[in-house]
């Protein structure tokens, strides 16, 4: 999913020239750089010596290309990527999110799964049983609720709480760090989780008891527009990057409620780029093989 195939060339030189609609629009950091690090081929990797192009997915290092030439992306909460052990590094996107936002996203290898605090992590993956973003915050609360009427109580208490007795302080500043503060009480999401694997292989980590309790939500809505489709699932089965990318603007708009303008854009700053680069090889392919059979039916008549 993050390797670059064999064979692609020319890659587009700005997000406009995209072909695929769900990419339209990105406010997205230059793909300069990353042109010409294709121009010049891949490059081995510090750490373990592989050949690659850009990144290492296997050691989440970026190759040939410096920190300060590509875009870094804060996220609202922190991201756990559980991986498939048999998942193929070189085609998964998980390492995107890790490169382009790396002190808030973990991957893990399945079975590693670390414990969950269910009140306040969620599990992003379709299922009977998922809900909406829009739906998710409410469905945590009276999840919450169901079980006890002490956390109802306990956040009533609290809004009798002068705001300076539970603020967090800064430590950056010294001063009491009061949106923080504001946007815990807004909403309890603090860690959002992903299943990072083929479509076929993701029930063995679904379905695990660690992750049983963890309330599921699922995008609805989005499709994908990976270059690696898988037979016989739904265009609604996102890549990773992909699904944390739409799961974090609907937050952003429906849980922060604030309007999106292209904060987490530049998550998808490798993916759009790869996107481009792969479209433009099957076309130059599909042309080519036109052009070939021009010429053996030419040939044929004569």
């Amino acid at each position: 999913m993050s390797g670059l195939d064999e064979g692609c060339s020319d890659p587009a030189h700005t997000h406009d020239e995209l072909s695929e609609p769900p990419l339209r629009g990105l406010k997205l950091a230059s793909h300069a750089v990353l042109e010409k690090v294709q121009q010049r081929g891949r490059s081995k990797c510090a750490k373990c010596g592989g050949s690659r192009m850009f990144f290492c997915y296997t050691c989440c290092l970026l190759v040939d290309v410096s920190l300060q030439e590509i875009p870094v992306v804060k996220l609202p909460v922190k991201i756990d990527i559980i991986k498939h052990p048999n998942e193929t590094d070189g085609k998964s996107t998980a390492v995107h999110a890790k490169i382009l936002a790396p002190s808030d996203v973990t991957i893990y290898t399945y079975p590693c799964i670390p414990d969950y605090d269910q009140d306040e992590v969620v599990l992003v993956f379709p299922g009977p049983g998922a809900v909406t973003v829009q739906d998710m915050v409410q469905r945590l609360h009276e999840r919450t609720d169901s079980r006890s009427s002490g956390p109802r109580l306990k956040r009533r208490k609290l809004e009798n709480v002068p705001a300076h007795a539970h603020a967090t302080e800064d430590p950056g500043s010294g001063a009491p760090d009061e949106t923080k503060s504001s946007e815990s009480r807004a909403h309890p999401v603090q860690k959002v989780v992903f299943i990072d694997s083929t479509w076929n292989q993701t029930n063995k980590i679904s379905t695990d008891e660690r992750l049983q309790d963890l309330l599921q939500v699922e995008l609805r809505t989005r499709k994908t527009c990976f270059w690696r489709s898988q037979k016989g699932k739904p265009d609604t089965y996102l890549a990773t990057i992909e699904a944390i990318y739409y799961f974090l603007k609907d937050f952003h708009e429906q849980c922060l409620a604030q309007e999106y303008s292209g904060e987490y854009d530049n998550l998808l700053f490798f993916y759009s780029y790869l996107h481009t680069v792969v479209n433009k090889s099957k076309e130059a392919g599909k042309k080519e093989a036109e052009r070939r059979e021009k010429q053996r039916q030419t040939e044929a008549r004569l």
